[in-house]
């Protein structure tokens, strides 16, 4: 057993507790970011949509709530409770959330830790208050009974065993945005912008030789002559080495769209890729379900999916990909891949989905990318109907999206290249869910003493 724990109020914890503005601070185009309660999501801060405030209001408001590194930021209206430890030296303003000032980083990691045990959450909705929404007053934040080790080297010992779970859990999401920017780019490139054809005509024009197809068809490496992209370009389109430039041609041709590679074929979206396929599922059986709130905004893999008995949604299988047809799901970007299933298994979610699966030659993967084209969600939203805050993206809109379409070795190359990115991205993922499990589960064994540091370096199956 570790050391003996007792409760202080959070004023007696922190340097002080207080609050963000709860004025409306007018929106500017350039300024100062503002966020909110609705902006701490899963012990992180999203600045994505933040809004931008003046410089004056800016300063006001850090004059009374100023955020410093590892104080513990916690909404206060709306989703009430949910905790975010500031890391990273901040440069934003605070609305209608909470705000521990803490006196030490060990002590904003052990509070940060604290305020999402199972405890503490349920002490913050019994503090709660309202109807139609939920908030927490300051008096409450003040008075909040934190939970403290004796021993300020076991509080110490506690966070750092949590926060390198949580610091590789990071680690591979930085990692994962770092890779699906690399599949998004070979997209752009390829199917939007044609560097690679661009690269050849550019060749072509120059006098030097484009690259040849080898007799297989996969093109002449860079190393049987000269370097690969000669004196036109010493940094080529992205994954255009010497073989797959071979693919390419170096010639455009008119099309629907406009001027498309020569050889490639235009077509409506649906021609290319199946808008919900048809996938069987029986009434009462138990599937895999995912919630729209679990459809990620970012990246591809889903927060979380649950058994759940089928009865009427959207189904889908391993290589779809799901967009979000709602607003203001869809502008927020909510959309994933489906990777997650075993094989042959059929799942389902939200009504709101719309699903996409490429056709042959296209990989599964083209699916997700294109949905996070620019290009596609642009058109999805402008294609929006309905009431305001009711609108939704009619499936018949993608019959006016036109695709180029390439030939089936470049189809085949694209897959190559980014099914091991899309694989690795997977392979993250999973292990950052194991590792918010053991998280989960060691966190309250360790808080309330019932496990200590030691006894887990010692005997690691105690953490199960």
């Amino acid at each position: 057993m570790a050391g003996e724990r007792r409760y202080i109020p959070a004023s007696e914890f922190c340097a002080s507790v207080r609050d963000g503005t709860h004025d409306s601070p007018k929106p500017v185009e350039r300024g100062r970011r503002l966020v909110t309660s609705r902006h701490l999501t899963t012990g992180r801060l999203d600045l994505s949509d933040a809004y931008l405030i003046s410089e004056e209001d800016f300063d006001a408001i850090n004059r009374r709530s100023k955020v410093d590194r590892w104080d513990v930021l916690i909404s206060m209206i709306g989703t009430v409770g949910e905790p975010c430890l500031i890391k990273e030296e901040p440069d934003f303003a605070i609305k209608n959330i909470g705000l521990f000032k803490t006196k030490s980083e060990a002590d904003g990691k052990w509070l940060y830790y604290f305020l999402r045990s199972k405890d503490a959450q349920q002490s913050i909705r019994e503090q709660s208050r309202g109807t139609t929404q939920q908030y927490i007053p300051l008096g409450a934040l003040r008075d909040f009974p934190i939970l403290v080790a004796d021993d300020p080297e076991e509080q110490k010992a506690i966070a750092a065993v949590l926060g390198a779970l949580d610091d590789k859990i990071e680690l591979n999401r930085r990692m994962n945005a770092t890779l699906e920017a690399i599949a998004r780019a070979l997209f752009q490139s390829w199917f939007v912008d044609f560097d690679p054809v661009r690269l050849n005509l550019d060749r072509s024009s120059a006098g030097q030789p484009s690259p040849q197809p080898s007799p297989t068809g996969r093109g002449r490496s860079a190393a049987e002559g000269e370097g690969a992209f000669g004196i036109i370009d010493a940094r080529p389109p992205a994954g255009l080495d010497h073989a797959t430039a071979a693919l390419f041609p170096a010639s455009f041709q008119d099309s629907p769209l406009g001027p498309i590679p020569h050889g490639w074929t235009a077509k409506p979206l649906p021609e290319a890729v199946e808008v919900n396929p048809r996938r069987t599922l029986k009434p009462g059986s138990i599937a895999p379900y995912l919630d729209m709130k679990n459809l990620p905004t970012q990246g591809h893999s889903a927060d979380e999916v649950v058994d759940r008995e089928f009865s009427s949604g959207t189904k889908f299988q391993n290589g779809d990909t799901l967009l979000a047809r709602i607003t203001p799901c869809l502008e927020n970007g909510k959309t994933g891949y489906v990777d997650f299933l075993d094989d042959g298994q059929v799942g389902w979610g939200s009504t709101e989905y719309i699903v996409l699966a490429p056709k042959p030659p296209l990989p599964p993967q083209f699916g997700y990318l294109l949905a996070r084209s620019d290009a596609l969600r642009t058109h999805a939203i402008q294609n929006m109907t309905g009431t305001s805050g009711r609108q939704r993206v009619p499936s018949d809109c993608f019959e006016k999206f036109i695709l180029a379409v390439p030939t089936p070795a470049i189809a085949r190359r694209f897959d190559e290249l980014t099914a091991p990115l899309m694989a690795k991205i997977k392979a993250n993922s999973t292990q950052s869910r194991t590792l918010a499990t053991l998280r989960d589960t060691l966190l309250p064994k360790l808080l309330s003493g019932e496990l200590s540091v030691a006894a887990l370096e010692t005997k690691p199956e105690a953490a199960r």
